[in-house]
């Protein structure tokens, strides 16, 4: 297994068969450096989309063309997706397990909101938020997506039994350390867990201390420098 951050809340994760692009925001994104773009791409057999918020979909379907690789999230969004834009999707919804290259990845609940500017520029609904279980290689990640502490996470921790836990702690947005840092004390055992949709712009948290003392490894990653977690 190996884990690459692209910045953000974009990842790319090495697991089984797989090398899968979740959320990935290369276009415009601060903290991503474009000469990194084709190793960053490089390889990469499906894209894992959360929600419809730009900074997570809208290089997609681009990159779904490019690379000639399906997407994969919540069936609304993926049906929209290949009726109007001929693209490849793999549609489907929470509690579903889907198979990429031998990784099983379960949709869990989040709690954020998911829509994508339309032509005029209102806001277009794109099927409802999502997090991750993904398993392989012995491993469970739990890929938070954009989220609020919710009370799903009770069994979502006690199903799946997740073993690393990617979250999103930038605040303002989604959780911020401390509240990212109570639902993995009361909901979750995790063995490591990475630091994510943070410190791409003032607005989201910096400090990162909250999660410190849990008795977790933690990591801070840095941007497109791959490592084992």
């Amino acid at each position: 297994m190996r884990l690459t951050w692209l910045g953000h809340g974009s990842w790319r994760l090495e697991i089984e068969n797989a090398a899968i692009l979740i959320d990935p925001w290369l276009t415009g994104n601060p903290s991503f450096p474009a000469e990194k773009r084709a190793e960053a791409l490089a390889g990469a057999t499906h894209i894992l989309i959360t929600h419809g918020h730009s900074d997570h979909s809208s290089d997609a379907v681009a990159l779904s063309k490019e690379l000639g690789i399906p997407i994969v999230g919540i069936y609304d969004l993926m049906q929209y997706w290949e009726s109007s834009q001929g693209v490849a999707t793999i549609g489907f919804n929470k509690g579903g397990t889907v198979d990429l290259g031998g990784a099983r990845v379960t949709m869990v609940a989040a709690c954020h909101s998911s829509a994508f500017s339309g032509s005029d520029g209102a806001p277009v609904y794109a099927g409802r938020e999502s997090g991750y279980m993904i398993a392989g290689e012995g491993r469970v990640i739990y890929f938070s997506g954009d989220t609020d502490i919710m009370a799903d996470m009770e069994w979502m921790g006690d199903l799946h039994r997740p073993d690393i836990g990617i979250l999103s702690v930038g605040g303002h947005f989604t959780m911020d350390p401390a509240r990212a840092a109570y639902a993995a004390k009361r909901w979750f055992d995790f063995d490591t867990i990475i630091c994510s949709h943070y410190r791409t712009f003032p607005l989201l948290e910096l400090d990162v201390s909250p999660l410190r003392d849990l008795g977790a490894k933690l990591i801070e990653a840095e941007v497109m420098v791959p490592f084992t977690p």
